[in-house]
């Protein structure tokens, strides 16, 4: 594949990316991607082109593009509405694989992630360890070329159909918390990991309990260093925290599409555009989306591979009170008629689920107080917040002593 960078200017590069999104963007293609078959297909087909990660090296199926070129073929593939590409920014599996992992998996398992061809979900969280994440306690124990896990995991997204999970184990507990953490690629569909749906109060079952007894690890399957597991963490959270930023929580179970609201369209509906409190709002939520879009695209500016940029934080932050906002604004918009519900009431019923939902960004991801926190000490150069078990063996911290 050809290092377009070195050789291609960028009305070259948008001439080629549009003649081969002729050529290929067919009705055919487009109605296919509503089976899964036909959408691992269709990126089976971008990713074999080099537009599926075309900021990522050659070697790795990328086109080594600049920042300003990558956005180029973005921006094709937006005007025609084709899925595929800039996952070398959105897809948070491929891009902690790429700058973490050996060898051997990224070439087993990248084509894989970038094709849909698996599921995956997030073994982090764990009911002593959800805003301290440093504190998990499912213990992974070395034997020979393989690891054994044992622990149990809460509020994982997507565990019921996934075939594997990231998972934040510990290795070492005679060193500081931050210190004894090593991350992995767990194998899902295995005896020892049982997983149990949490109902939510929107109907949905986003979430899972996942009970680990005895699960086998490959060594393979070990991305970055042992007892190395925090910093694989930061750029993983870093990744899901840009694509919470975006807007993932608005959408509704079993849907990849995009549902935010059209507040003007709304408001003209229930016949109050008119109204000059109506008005400031939606101006209001409409800014605020625009301005966290901008901060989005200087995130991504700034990011690269297997960085941990805090400026994800601060979008991620942002989505969660747009989320709430725009529910707030809706529920005005109808009035008293917002308190009905069901299908005879759709408007109503998609406030009330919206309200509910907004919920979840702001806790998955880490909490809107946690993303506080980050923001105030790594953006804003504020103190630490003070640990007073932070430099003691983990076997001797509250997590354990408690």
């Amino acid at each position: 594949m050809t290092d377009l960078s070195a050789v291609m200017n960028d009305a070259d590069l948008q001439s080629e990316v549009r003649g081969w999104l002729d050529a290929n963007w067919t009705p055919e293609a487009r109605a296919a991607l509503q089976v899964p078959a036909g959408r691992t297909a269709w990126l089976e087909r971008v990713l074999a082109a080099g537009w599926a990660v075309p900021r990522w090296p050659v070697d790795y199926q990328g086109r080594n593009l600049s920042e300003e070129q990558a956005e180029i073929v973005v921006a094709a593939f937006e005007g025609v509405g084709a899925p595929g590409t800039g996952q070398d920014t959105s897809n948070l599996w491929a891009n902690t694989l790429l700058a973490t992992g050996q060898e051997a998996l990224k070439r087993e398992l990248l084509p894989k992630l970038l094709t849909d061809a698996v599921d995956m979900c997030l073994l982090y969280s764990e009911p002593g360890a959800g805003s301290d994440l440093a504190a998990v306690r499912t213990r992974a124990d070395r034997e020979r070329d393989t690891w054994i896990v044992t622990g149990q995991k809460v509020w994982t997204s997507g565990a019921a159909i996934a075939d594997y999970g990231l998972l934040l184990a510990r290795t070492d507990w005679d060193v500081p918390k931050h210190k004894g953490l090593s991350f992995f690629i767990l194998p899902m569909k295995q005896a020892g990991v049982d997983v149990r749906l949490i109902h939510q109060i929107t109907g949905d079952a986003h979430f899972s309990e996942v009970f680990i007894d005895a699960a086998v690890v490959p060594a393979l399957n070990l991305l970055g260093e042992e007892n190395g597991g925090w910093r694989v963490l930061q750029t993983a959270l870093a990744y899901e925290r840009l694509v919470m930023g975006e807007g993932i929580g608005e959408r509704r179970q079993g849907s990849c599409e995009d549902n935010s609201v059209d507040l003007i369209a709304l408001a003209r509906t229930a016949e109050c555009l008119g109204n000059p409190l109506i008005r400031q709002d939606i101006a209001r939520a409409i800014g605020y989306r625009r301005l966290n879009k901008l901060n989005i695209t200087r995130a991504k500016a700034e990011m690269e591979q297997g960085s941990t940029s805090s400026i994800m934080s601060m979008s991620k932050l942002a989505m969660s009170r747009i989320l709430h906002e725009d529910a707030r604004v809706m529920t005005a918009i109808l009035g008293t008629a917002s308190i009905l519900d069901g299908s005879d009431h759709p408007a109503a019923s998609d406030i009330n689920y919206r309200t509910a939902n907004a919920y979840m960004t702001s806790i998955g991801g880490g909490t809107d107080q946690i993303q506080r926190n980050i923001i105030a000490e790594r953006v804003l150069g504020l103190p630490r917040e003070i640990e007073v078990d932070r430099d003691r063996p983990f076997r001797e911290s509250r997590a354990v002593t408690e």
